[in-house]
Formats: C-alpha cells, structure tokens, sequence
C-alpha cells in the first residue's frame, strides 16, 4: 500500500474502501469485509449513510488490530454547530463501537460550520480524533476557515474523476496542505465513463481495466481514493490497481479529458443545495 502523509503528520492508505449507499446492514458489512480481507484499511463512511454500525462490526470481527485501520465518518448539514457536532462525534462513535476516530470530517460546507470546526478542534486536541477534515469545500469556504481557525484541514473530500479533475482546487490544496480525496472517482459511470476511448486504450496498453487506469492516475496525482463496490472481484480489481505507473504522457492524455464540471453534485446550483439542506434523516 503507497501511503499519503497529511498535513499533521498522520499516515493515510492512498487507497481505501467507500460505503456510500450501501444501506442494507448485511450487505454493508459483508462488503467491508470483503475489502478487509482484500487488504483495505481506509474505511470510509458517515452518519447519513446509515451503516456506521454495520461498518463497525465489519472492523471488529476482522481480529485486524484497530490501530491498523484509519476509518473516516462525517457530521451531516443537521448536526452543524459547537453542541451538535459534539453530540453527533459521541454517537458516530458508539454506532461504530470505537474509542476513538482517525478522521472526522464536516459532510457539506452548510450550516454552523465555525461551531462545528471548533467543536472537532477541540475533540482533535482531546486525542478523541487524529485528524480534522471537510467535504465539498470551495476555494474561498477553505480559505475562510483556515484563516478564522487554528487548524488547517487535513483533507477536502470533494468529486473528483477524468471528468472534473478539479485542478484549481489541488493547485489550493497543495499550496495550504490540504490534502484531495476524491469521491465518486467514476463519475458514477456518467457520461459513458466505463467506455471512455482514452481510458479503454491506457487499459489495453497497461493490461489493466479501466477502473484501475483511473485509481491509478488519481494517486499518482497525489489524490486519495475511495472507491464503493459491493462485489468481491471488484473490491479486488480497485485494489490492485496500485502495481503499475501510468507515464507522464499518459497522464497528460488523461488531464486533456477534463471538462471543469461535476457530474454526480453541482453545489453551484442552489436547487440542488436547498434540497441537501432540507432533507430529513433520522439518526
């Protein structure tokens, strides 16, 4: 496994395992472990997901011991805010049945963020958390909250495939040590990603598929991954696809593909805000 360092000094899987939408509990945890047993340690997950426990019992039944794994959730929109964020970490927890996190992150840039960052501060310096992190984030949402709080963001989760590369925001990342984990890094099979020609081609030239030309070309811009599957082969394929270098004219072939727009969430469109904002979840 080819490991990232984060801006606070922790080590991070270059490669792990999403759950995203994977809500039946029995499916949930017979996935992770599956990706445990293939070799994931990465597991990430959130409260509106609906399967922190399931992911919880995947991890305990392992006998993988716990500090080798570095497991991610995240605090919904609802939960914004110093007391609510708090309240939230505490059952985030004992749904996983942990004693502590490796990563916290706030899901959506919506809401009491300033109270919610300074309550993960706070259970940062407590040693409850090893890391802080955010999703979705803008430039200028990350430039005011790094410049109002002691803490810079480990991580920004935000979408990030052949199709919108996000390139201006890694160009930030990198400059305030930020690092870029990519969801959705196959555009959810939109826009005929599987049977994209440059990527059909790579793979053919690298004897590889195409979803591991495009793992490959994330990490090897330095990008974390977490990719979802509910079927062992293809938790296996995602993981091997670490053993190869793509070249540095392939990886200019592959960043000419870029259109500087998402494909799965457009947090321009107000619509498509007001509608995460006002969704109702019971957890």
């Amino acid at each position: 496994m080819e490991y990232a360092t984060l801006n606070n000094g922790v080590r991070i899987p270059f490669l792990g395992f999403g759950v995203f939408q994977v809500e039946n509990p029995a499916e949930c945890e017979q996935c992770v472990s599956e990706a445990i047993a293939t070799g994931y340690r990465l597991i990430d997950t959130a409260a509106v997901y609906l399967n922190e426990e399931a992911v919880g019992r995947a991890v305990k039944k392992s006998g993988v011991p716990r500090k080798d794994f570095f497991i991610t959730t995240k605090v919904w929109i609802k939960d914004m805010g110093y007391e609510q964020t708090k309240s939230a970490f505490e059952r985030s927890l004992a749904r996983l049945n942990m004693d502590y996190l490796d990563i916290y992150l706030i899901h959506m840039p919506f809401g009491d963020v300033f109270g919610a960052w300074k309550a993960m501060e706070e259970l940062y310096h407590e040693g409850r958390i090893r890391a802080i992190g955010v999703c979705n984030f803008h430039i200028p949402h990350l430039a005011d909250l790094i410049v109002h709080h002691e803490i810079v963001p480990v991580i920004n989760q935000v979408e990030t495939h052949l199709f919108h590369q996000q390139k201006a925001m890694k160009d930030y990342a990198d400059r305030t040590g930020i690092k870029i984990e990519a969801w959705s890094p196959f555009a959810e099979g939109q826009h005929d990603f599987f049977r994209n020609e440059v990527l059909t081609a790579l793979a053919g030239k690298y004897n590889k598929t195409v979803a591991q030309v495009e793992l490959r070309w994330l990490t090897q811009r330095g990008i974390i991954v977490i990719p979802k599957s509910v079927h062992k082969n293809r938790i296996e394929e995602n993981f091997n696809s670490l053993d190869f270098r793509l070249s540095d004219e392939d990886m200019e072939l592959l960043a000419a593909c870029d259109t500087g727009k998402p494909v799965v969430g457009d947090f321009d469109d107000p619509d498509f805000v007001y509608d995460l904002c006002t969704r109702k979840y019971d957890f």
